[in-house]
Order: structure tokens, then sequence, then C-alpha cells
């Protein structure tokens, strides 16, 4: 295989000032039999290491040759190193995979927070019953230890950066092993901008709508049934924060999504029903507050300016970098958002 770099006009290419000078790098894979996944389908994933770092890759039977800019072909190898790795770990490589692993290339840390030095550190994970989550930027990474060893999270930043996925699923990997006795999600019934008048049904089928989100990542932790033999005992429950008010909610990993939306007061609220032997987590993007008001209103934002920094509580800020989603919802973020807010700031 040997062809020039397909990219696309639009795509910007993030390089050092060090572009100038010119390297190139073979990289030699010892199992045959991972090459096809890791080229990907008309070596598409190739192509899409080349378009994301502006570099050229020629491969023949297990090795691949990289020549580009020198600090880009050095992002390239580690990004095919660790694109291998995956497979070797039985891990799925898609888009959105790659795009992260390039994304994290431009980190020197990466290498050693990710893999381990030299094979003494664990790696950073999520196991659920469907699958094993790693990181997928470094922030995500800040995130996932805070998750594991803080009482209290608060989780700041755009759509599409991992908050609510990876607090869910690190509850359920807590449910499975026994470290808590239920899962409580939550979030405000809040319409975001247009009027969905009088809902049919029960209280239940009234406020599922909006707590949809919370459902679909569960779903995606783990099987169907499970979840809804669960959600019939007890175990997890999904109800809107109006339903917390004079509960101490202990043995729990509690998860408060879309928290801007809230005012002060069920902020406060909410907050003081931890119990023990729980941990909170409070998901919210401080630019999307739907509450009249705004932001002069938001509990969440109150609830950050006033508790971080107290010990047990970690606030962890994701920015439009940290978009895991298509490459192209990062850029509509940092188009309507800019690349920073003061909550990114400290």
């Amino acid at each position: 295989m040997a062809r020039k770099a397909a990219r696309a006009d639009n795509d910007t290419v993030h390089l050092r000032p060090d572009t100038h000078r010119r390297a190139r790098v073979e990289v030699d894979f010892d199992e045959p039999t991972l090459l096809g996944a890791l080229f990907g389908q008309f070596d598409s994933n190739l192509v899409q290491v080349e378009n994301r770092l502006g570099v050229y890759i020629a491969a023949r039977g297990n090795k691949i040759q990289i020549e580009g800019p020198e600090d880009a072909v050095a992002r390239a190898r580690e990004t095919l190193v660790g694109m291998y790795k995956q497979l070797e770990q039985g891990r799925e490589l898609d888009s959105g995979a790659i795009e992260a692993l390039i994304s994290m290339s431009a980190e020197p840390t990466l290498e050693g927070i990710i893999t381990g030095d030299g094979g003494k550190a664990p790696p950073i994970m999520i196991r659920t019953r469907k699958k094993t989550i790693v990181p997928r930027s470094t922030t995500q990474i800040e995130y996932m230890r805070a998750l594991a060893k803080s009482d209290v999270i608060f989780a700041l930043g755009p759509a599409g950066t991992g908050k609510t996925y990876l607090a869910v699923a690190q509850a359920v990997s807590q449910l499975m092993t026994g470290s808590v006795q239920r899962l409580i999600l939550s979030r405000p019934a809040v319409e975001a901008g247009e009027k969905l008048g009088f809902l049919p049904g029960d209280m239940k089928e009234k406020v599922d709508p909006y707590l949809r989100p919370l459902y679909d990542a569960l779903y995606d932790c783990m099987p169907p049934e499970q979840v809804e033999r669960r959600l019939a005992s007890g175990e997890i429950e999904i109800a809107p924060i109006a339903f917390m008010r004079g509960r101490t909610l202990a043995d729990a990993f509690v998860i408060l999504d879309e928290a801007q939306n809230t005012t002060r007061e069920q902020m406060k609220m909410f907050l003081t029903r931890f119990g023990q032997n729980s941990r909170m987590v409070v998901c919210g993007d401080p630019r999307q507050i739907d509450i009249p008001g705004g932001e002069r209103m938001s509990g969440l934002a109150d609830a950050v300016t006033k508790l971080e920094g107290v010990e047990g509580i970690a606030v962890t800020r994701f920015s439009a970098a940290d978009v895991v989603r298509h490459p192209i919802v990062g850029r509509i973020v940092e188009a309507y958002e800019g690349p920073l807010s003061q909550y990114d700031e400290k």
C-alpha cells in the first residue's frame, strides 16, 4: 500500500514549532492477524491518521513506514502503537477510539499514564458487564481517577466529553462489585428552550423523556435484562431531582445529570442527601443553562464556587478539546463557545 494523505481542506493539523524538520520511521508489528483490523477496511484507519496528522503512511507486510514533519511522525507512531495495543487487548478499534488516541498523542506523559511505567502501574479502566472502558482524553484520565477515590465529584464541560457516561459506567462497576447497594440517577425536569405541553401517562411516563440519556448510558453498560431486573427491584432508581427531597442516600452511587439547570436550593438539597458509604457525581455544562435567570440562578455554578477545595470533593473541567464524539462535534462546540470558558480557568 502506498498513497498520499488525503487530507480534507477544512481539517486543521496541530503541530509543534519544529514542523520544518522531516523524519521517517518504520514500525514493526508482531501479530499479522491483527493487521487487517489495524489498517481498517480499505486502509481507512491509516487514512484517518494521515489526514489528522499530515503524514504519509506506507504499509508492506507487517511493517509500516511513516514519513512527514518530525513531530507529526512521532505522534503518528504513538497513535499506531496505541491502536495495535488496543487490538492486542481485545478492545474495539473504531474511528472514535482512533481520534482519541490521536488527540492524546500530543501529551508527553500519555505512555506512562495509560500503559503504566515499565508495566508496573495498572492501566486506568472501568469494567462493566458489557465492556471495558478506557480514557479517551487526558481530562478523562483525571476524571476517572476522581470517580475512583473522591466522595463528591463535579464534572463541568460541554456535551460529548463523557461526563455522564463515565459516571454511569463507574456506578455500574461499583454496583457489580458490591461496593454500593444502589444506583440512583437523577436530573432536573427542565425543558431545553421548547414547550412540550402536558405529557400523557403516569408519573414515570411523564419524566422518562427527560431521563432518556441516563437510560441510554445504563443500557450501554449492562445487559437489558439486568437493567430491567434491577430497576424492578429498586437497585437502580431513575428519578427527577424533586424526588430526592427528605431522603438520606446511604450505600449508593448517586449521579445528578444536567446539574446546571438546578436552582441553588435544589443543589443544596441534593448534596445534603449524601449518606454513609456513598458517592455523588454532579455533571453539567455551565454554558447550557435553561432555567430562568441563567447563570445567576444556577445551583451548579454556586456549588462549585462554594465547595471547590473542600476535602473529599473533586472538580474536573472539560473543554471542547475533550469531546470524544465525531471530531466535528468538538469543532462545533468550539465555534459556538470558544476554546475556553471561565470554568476551564482556575
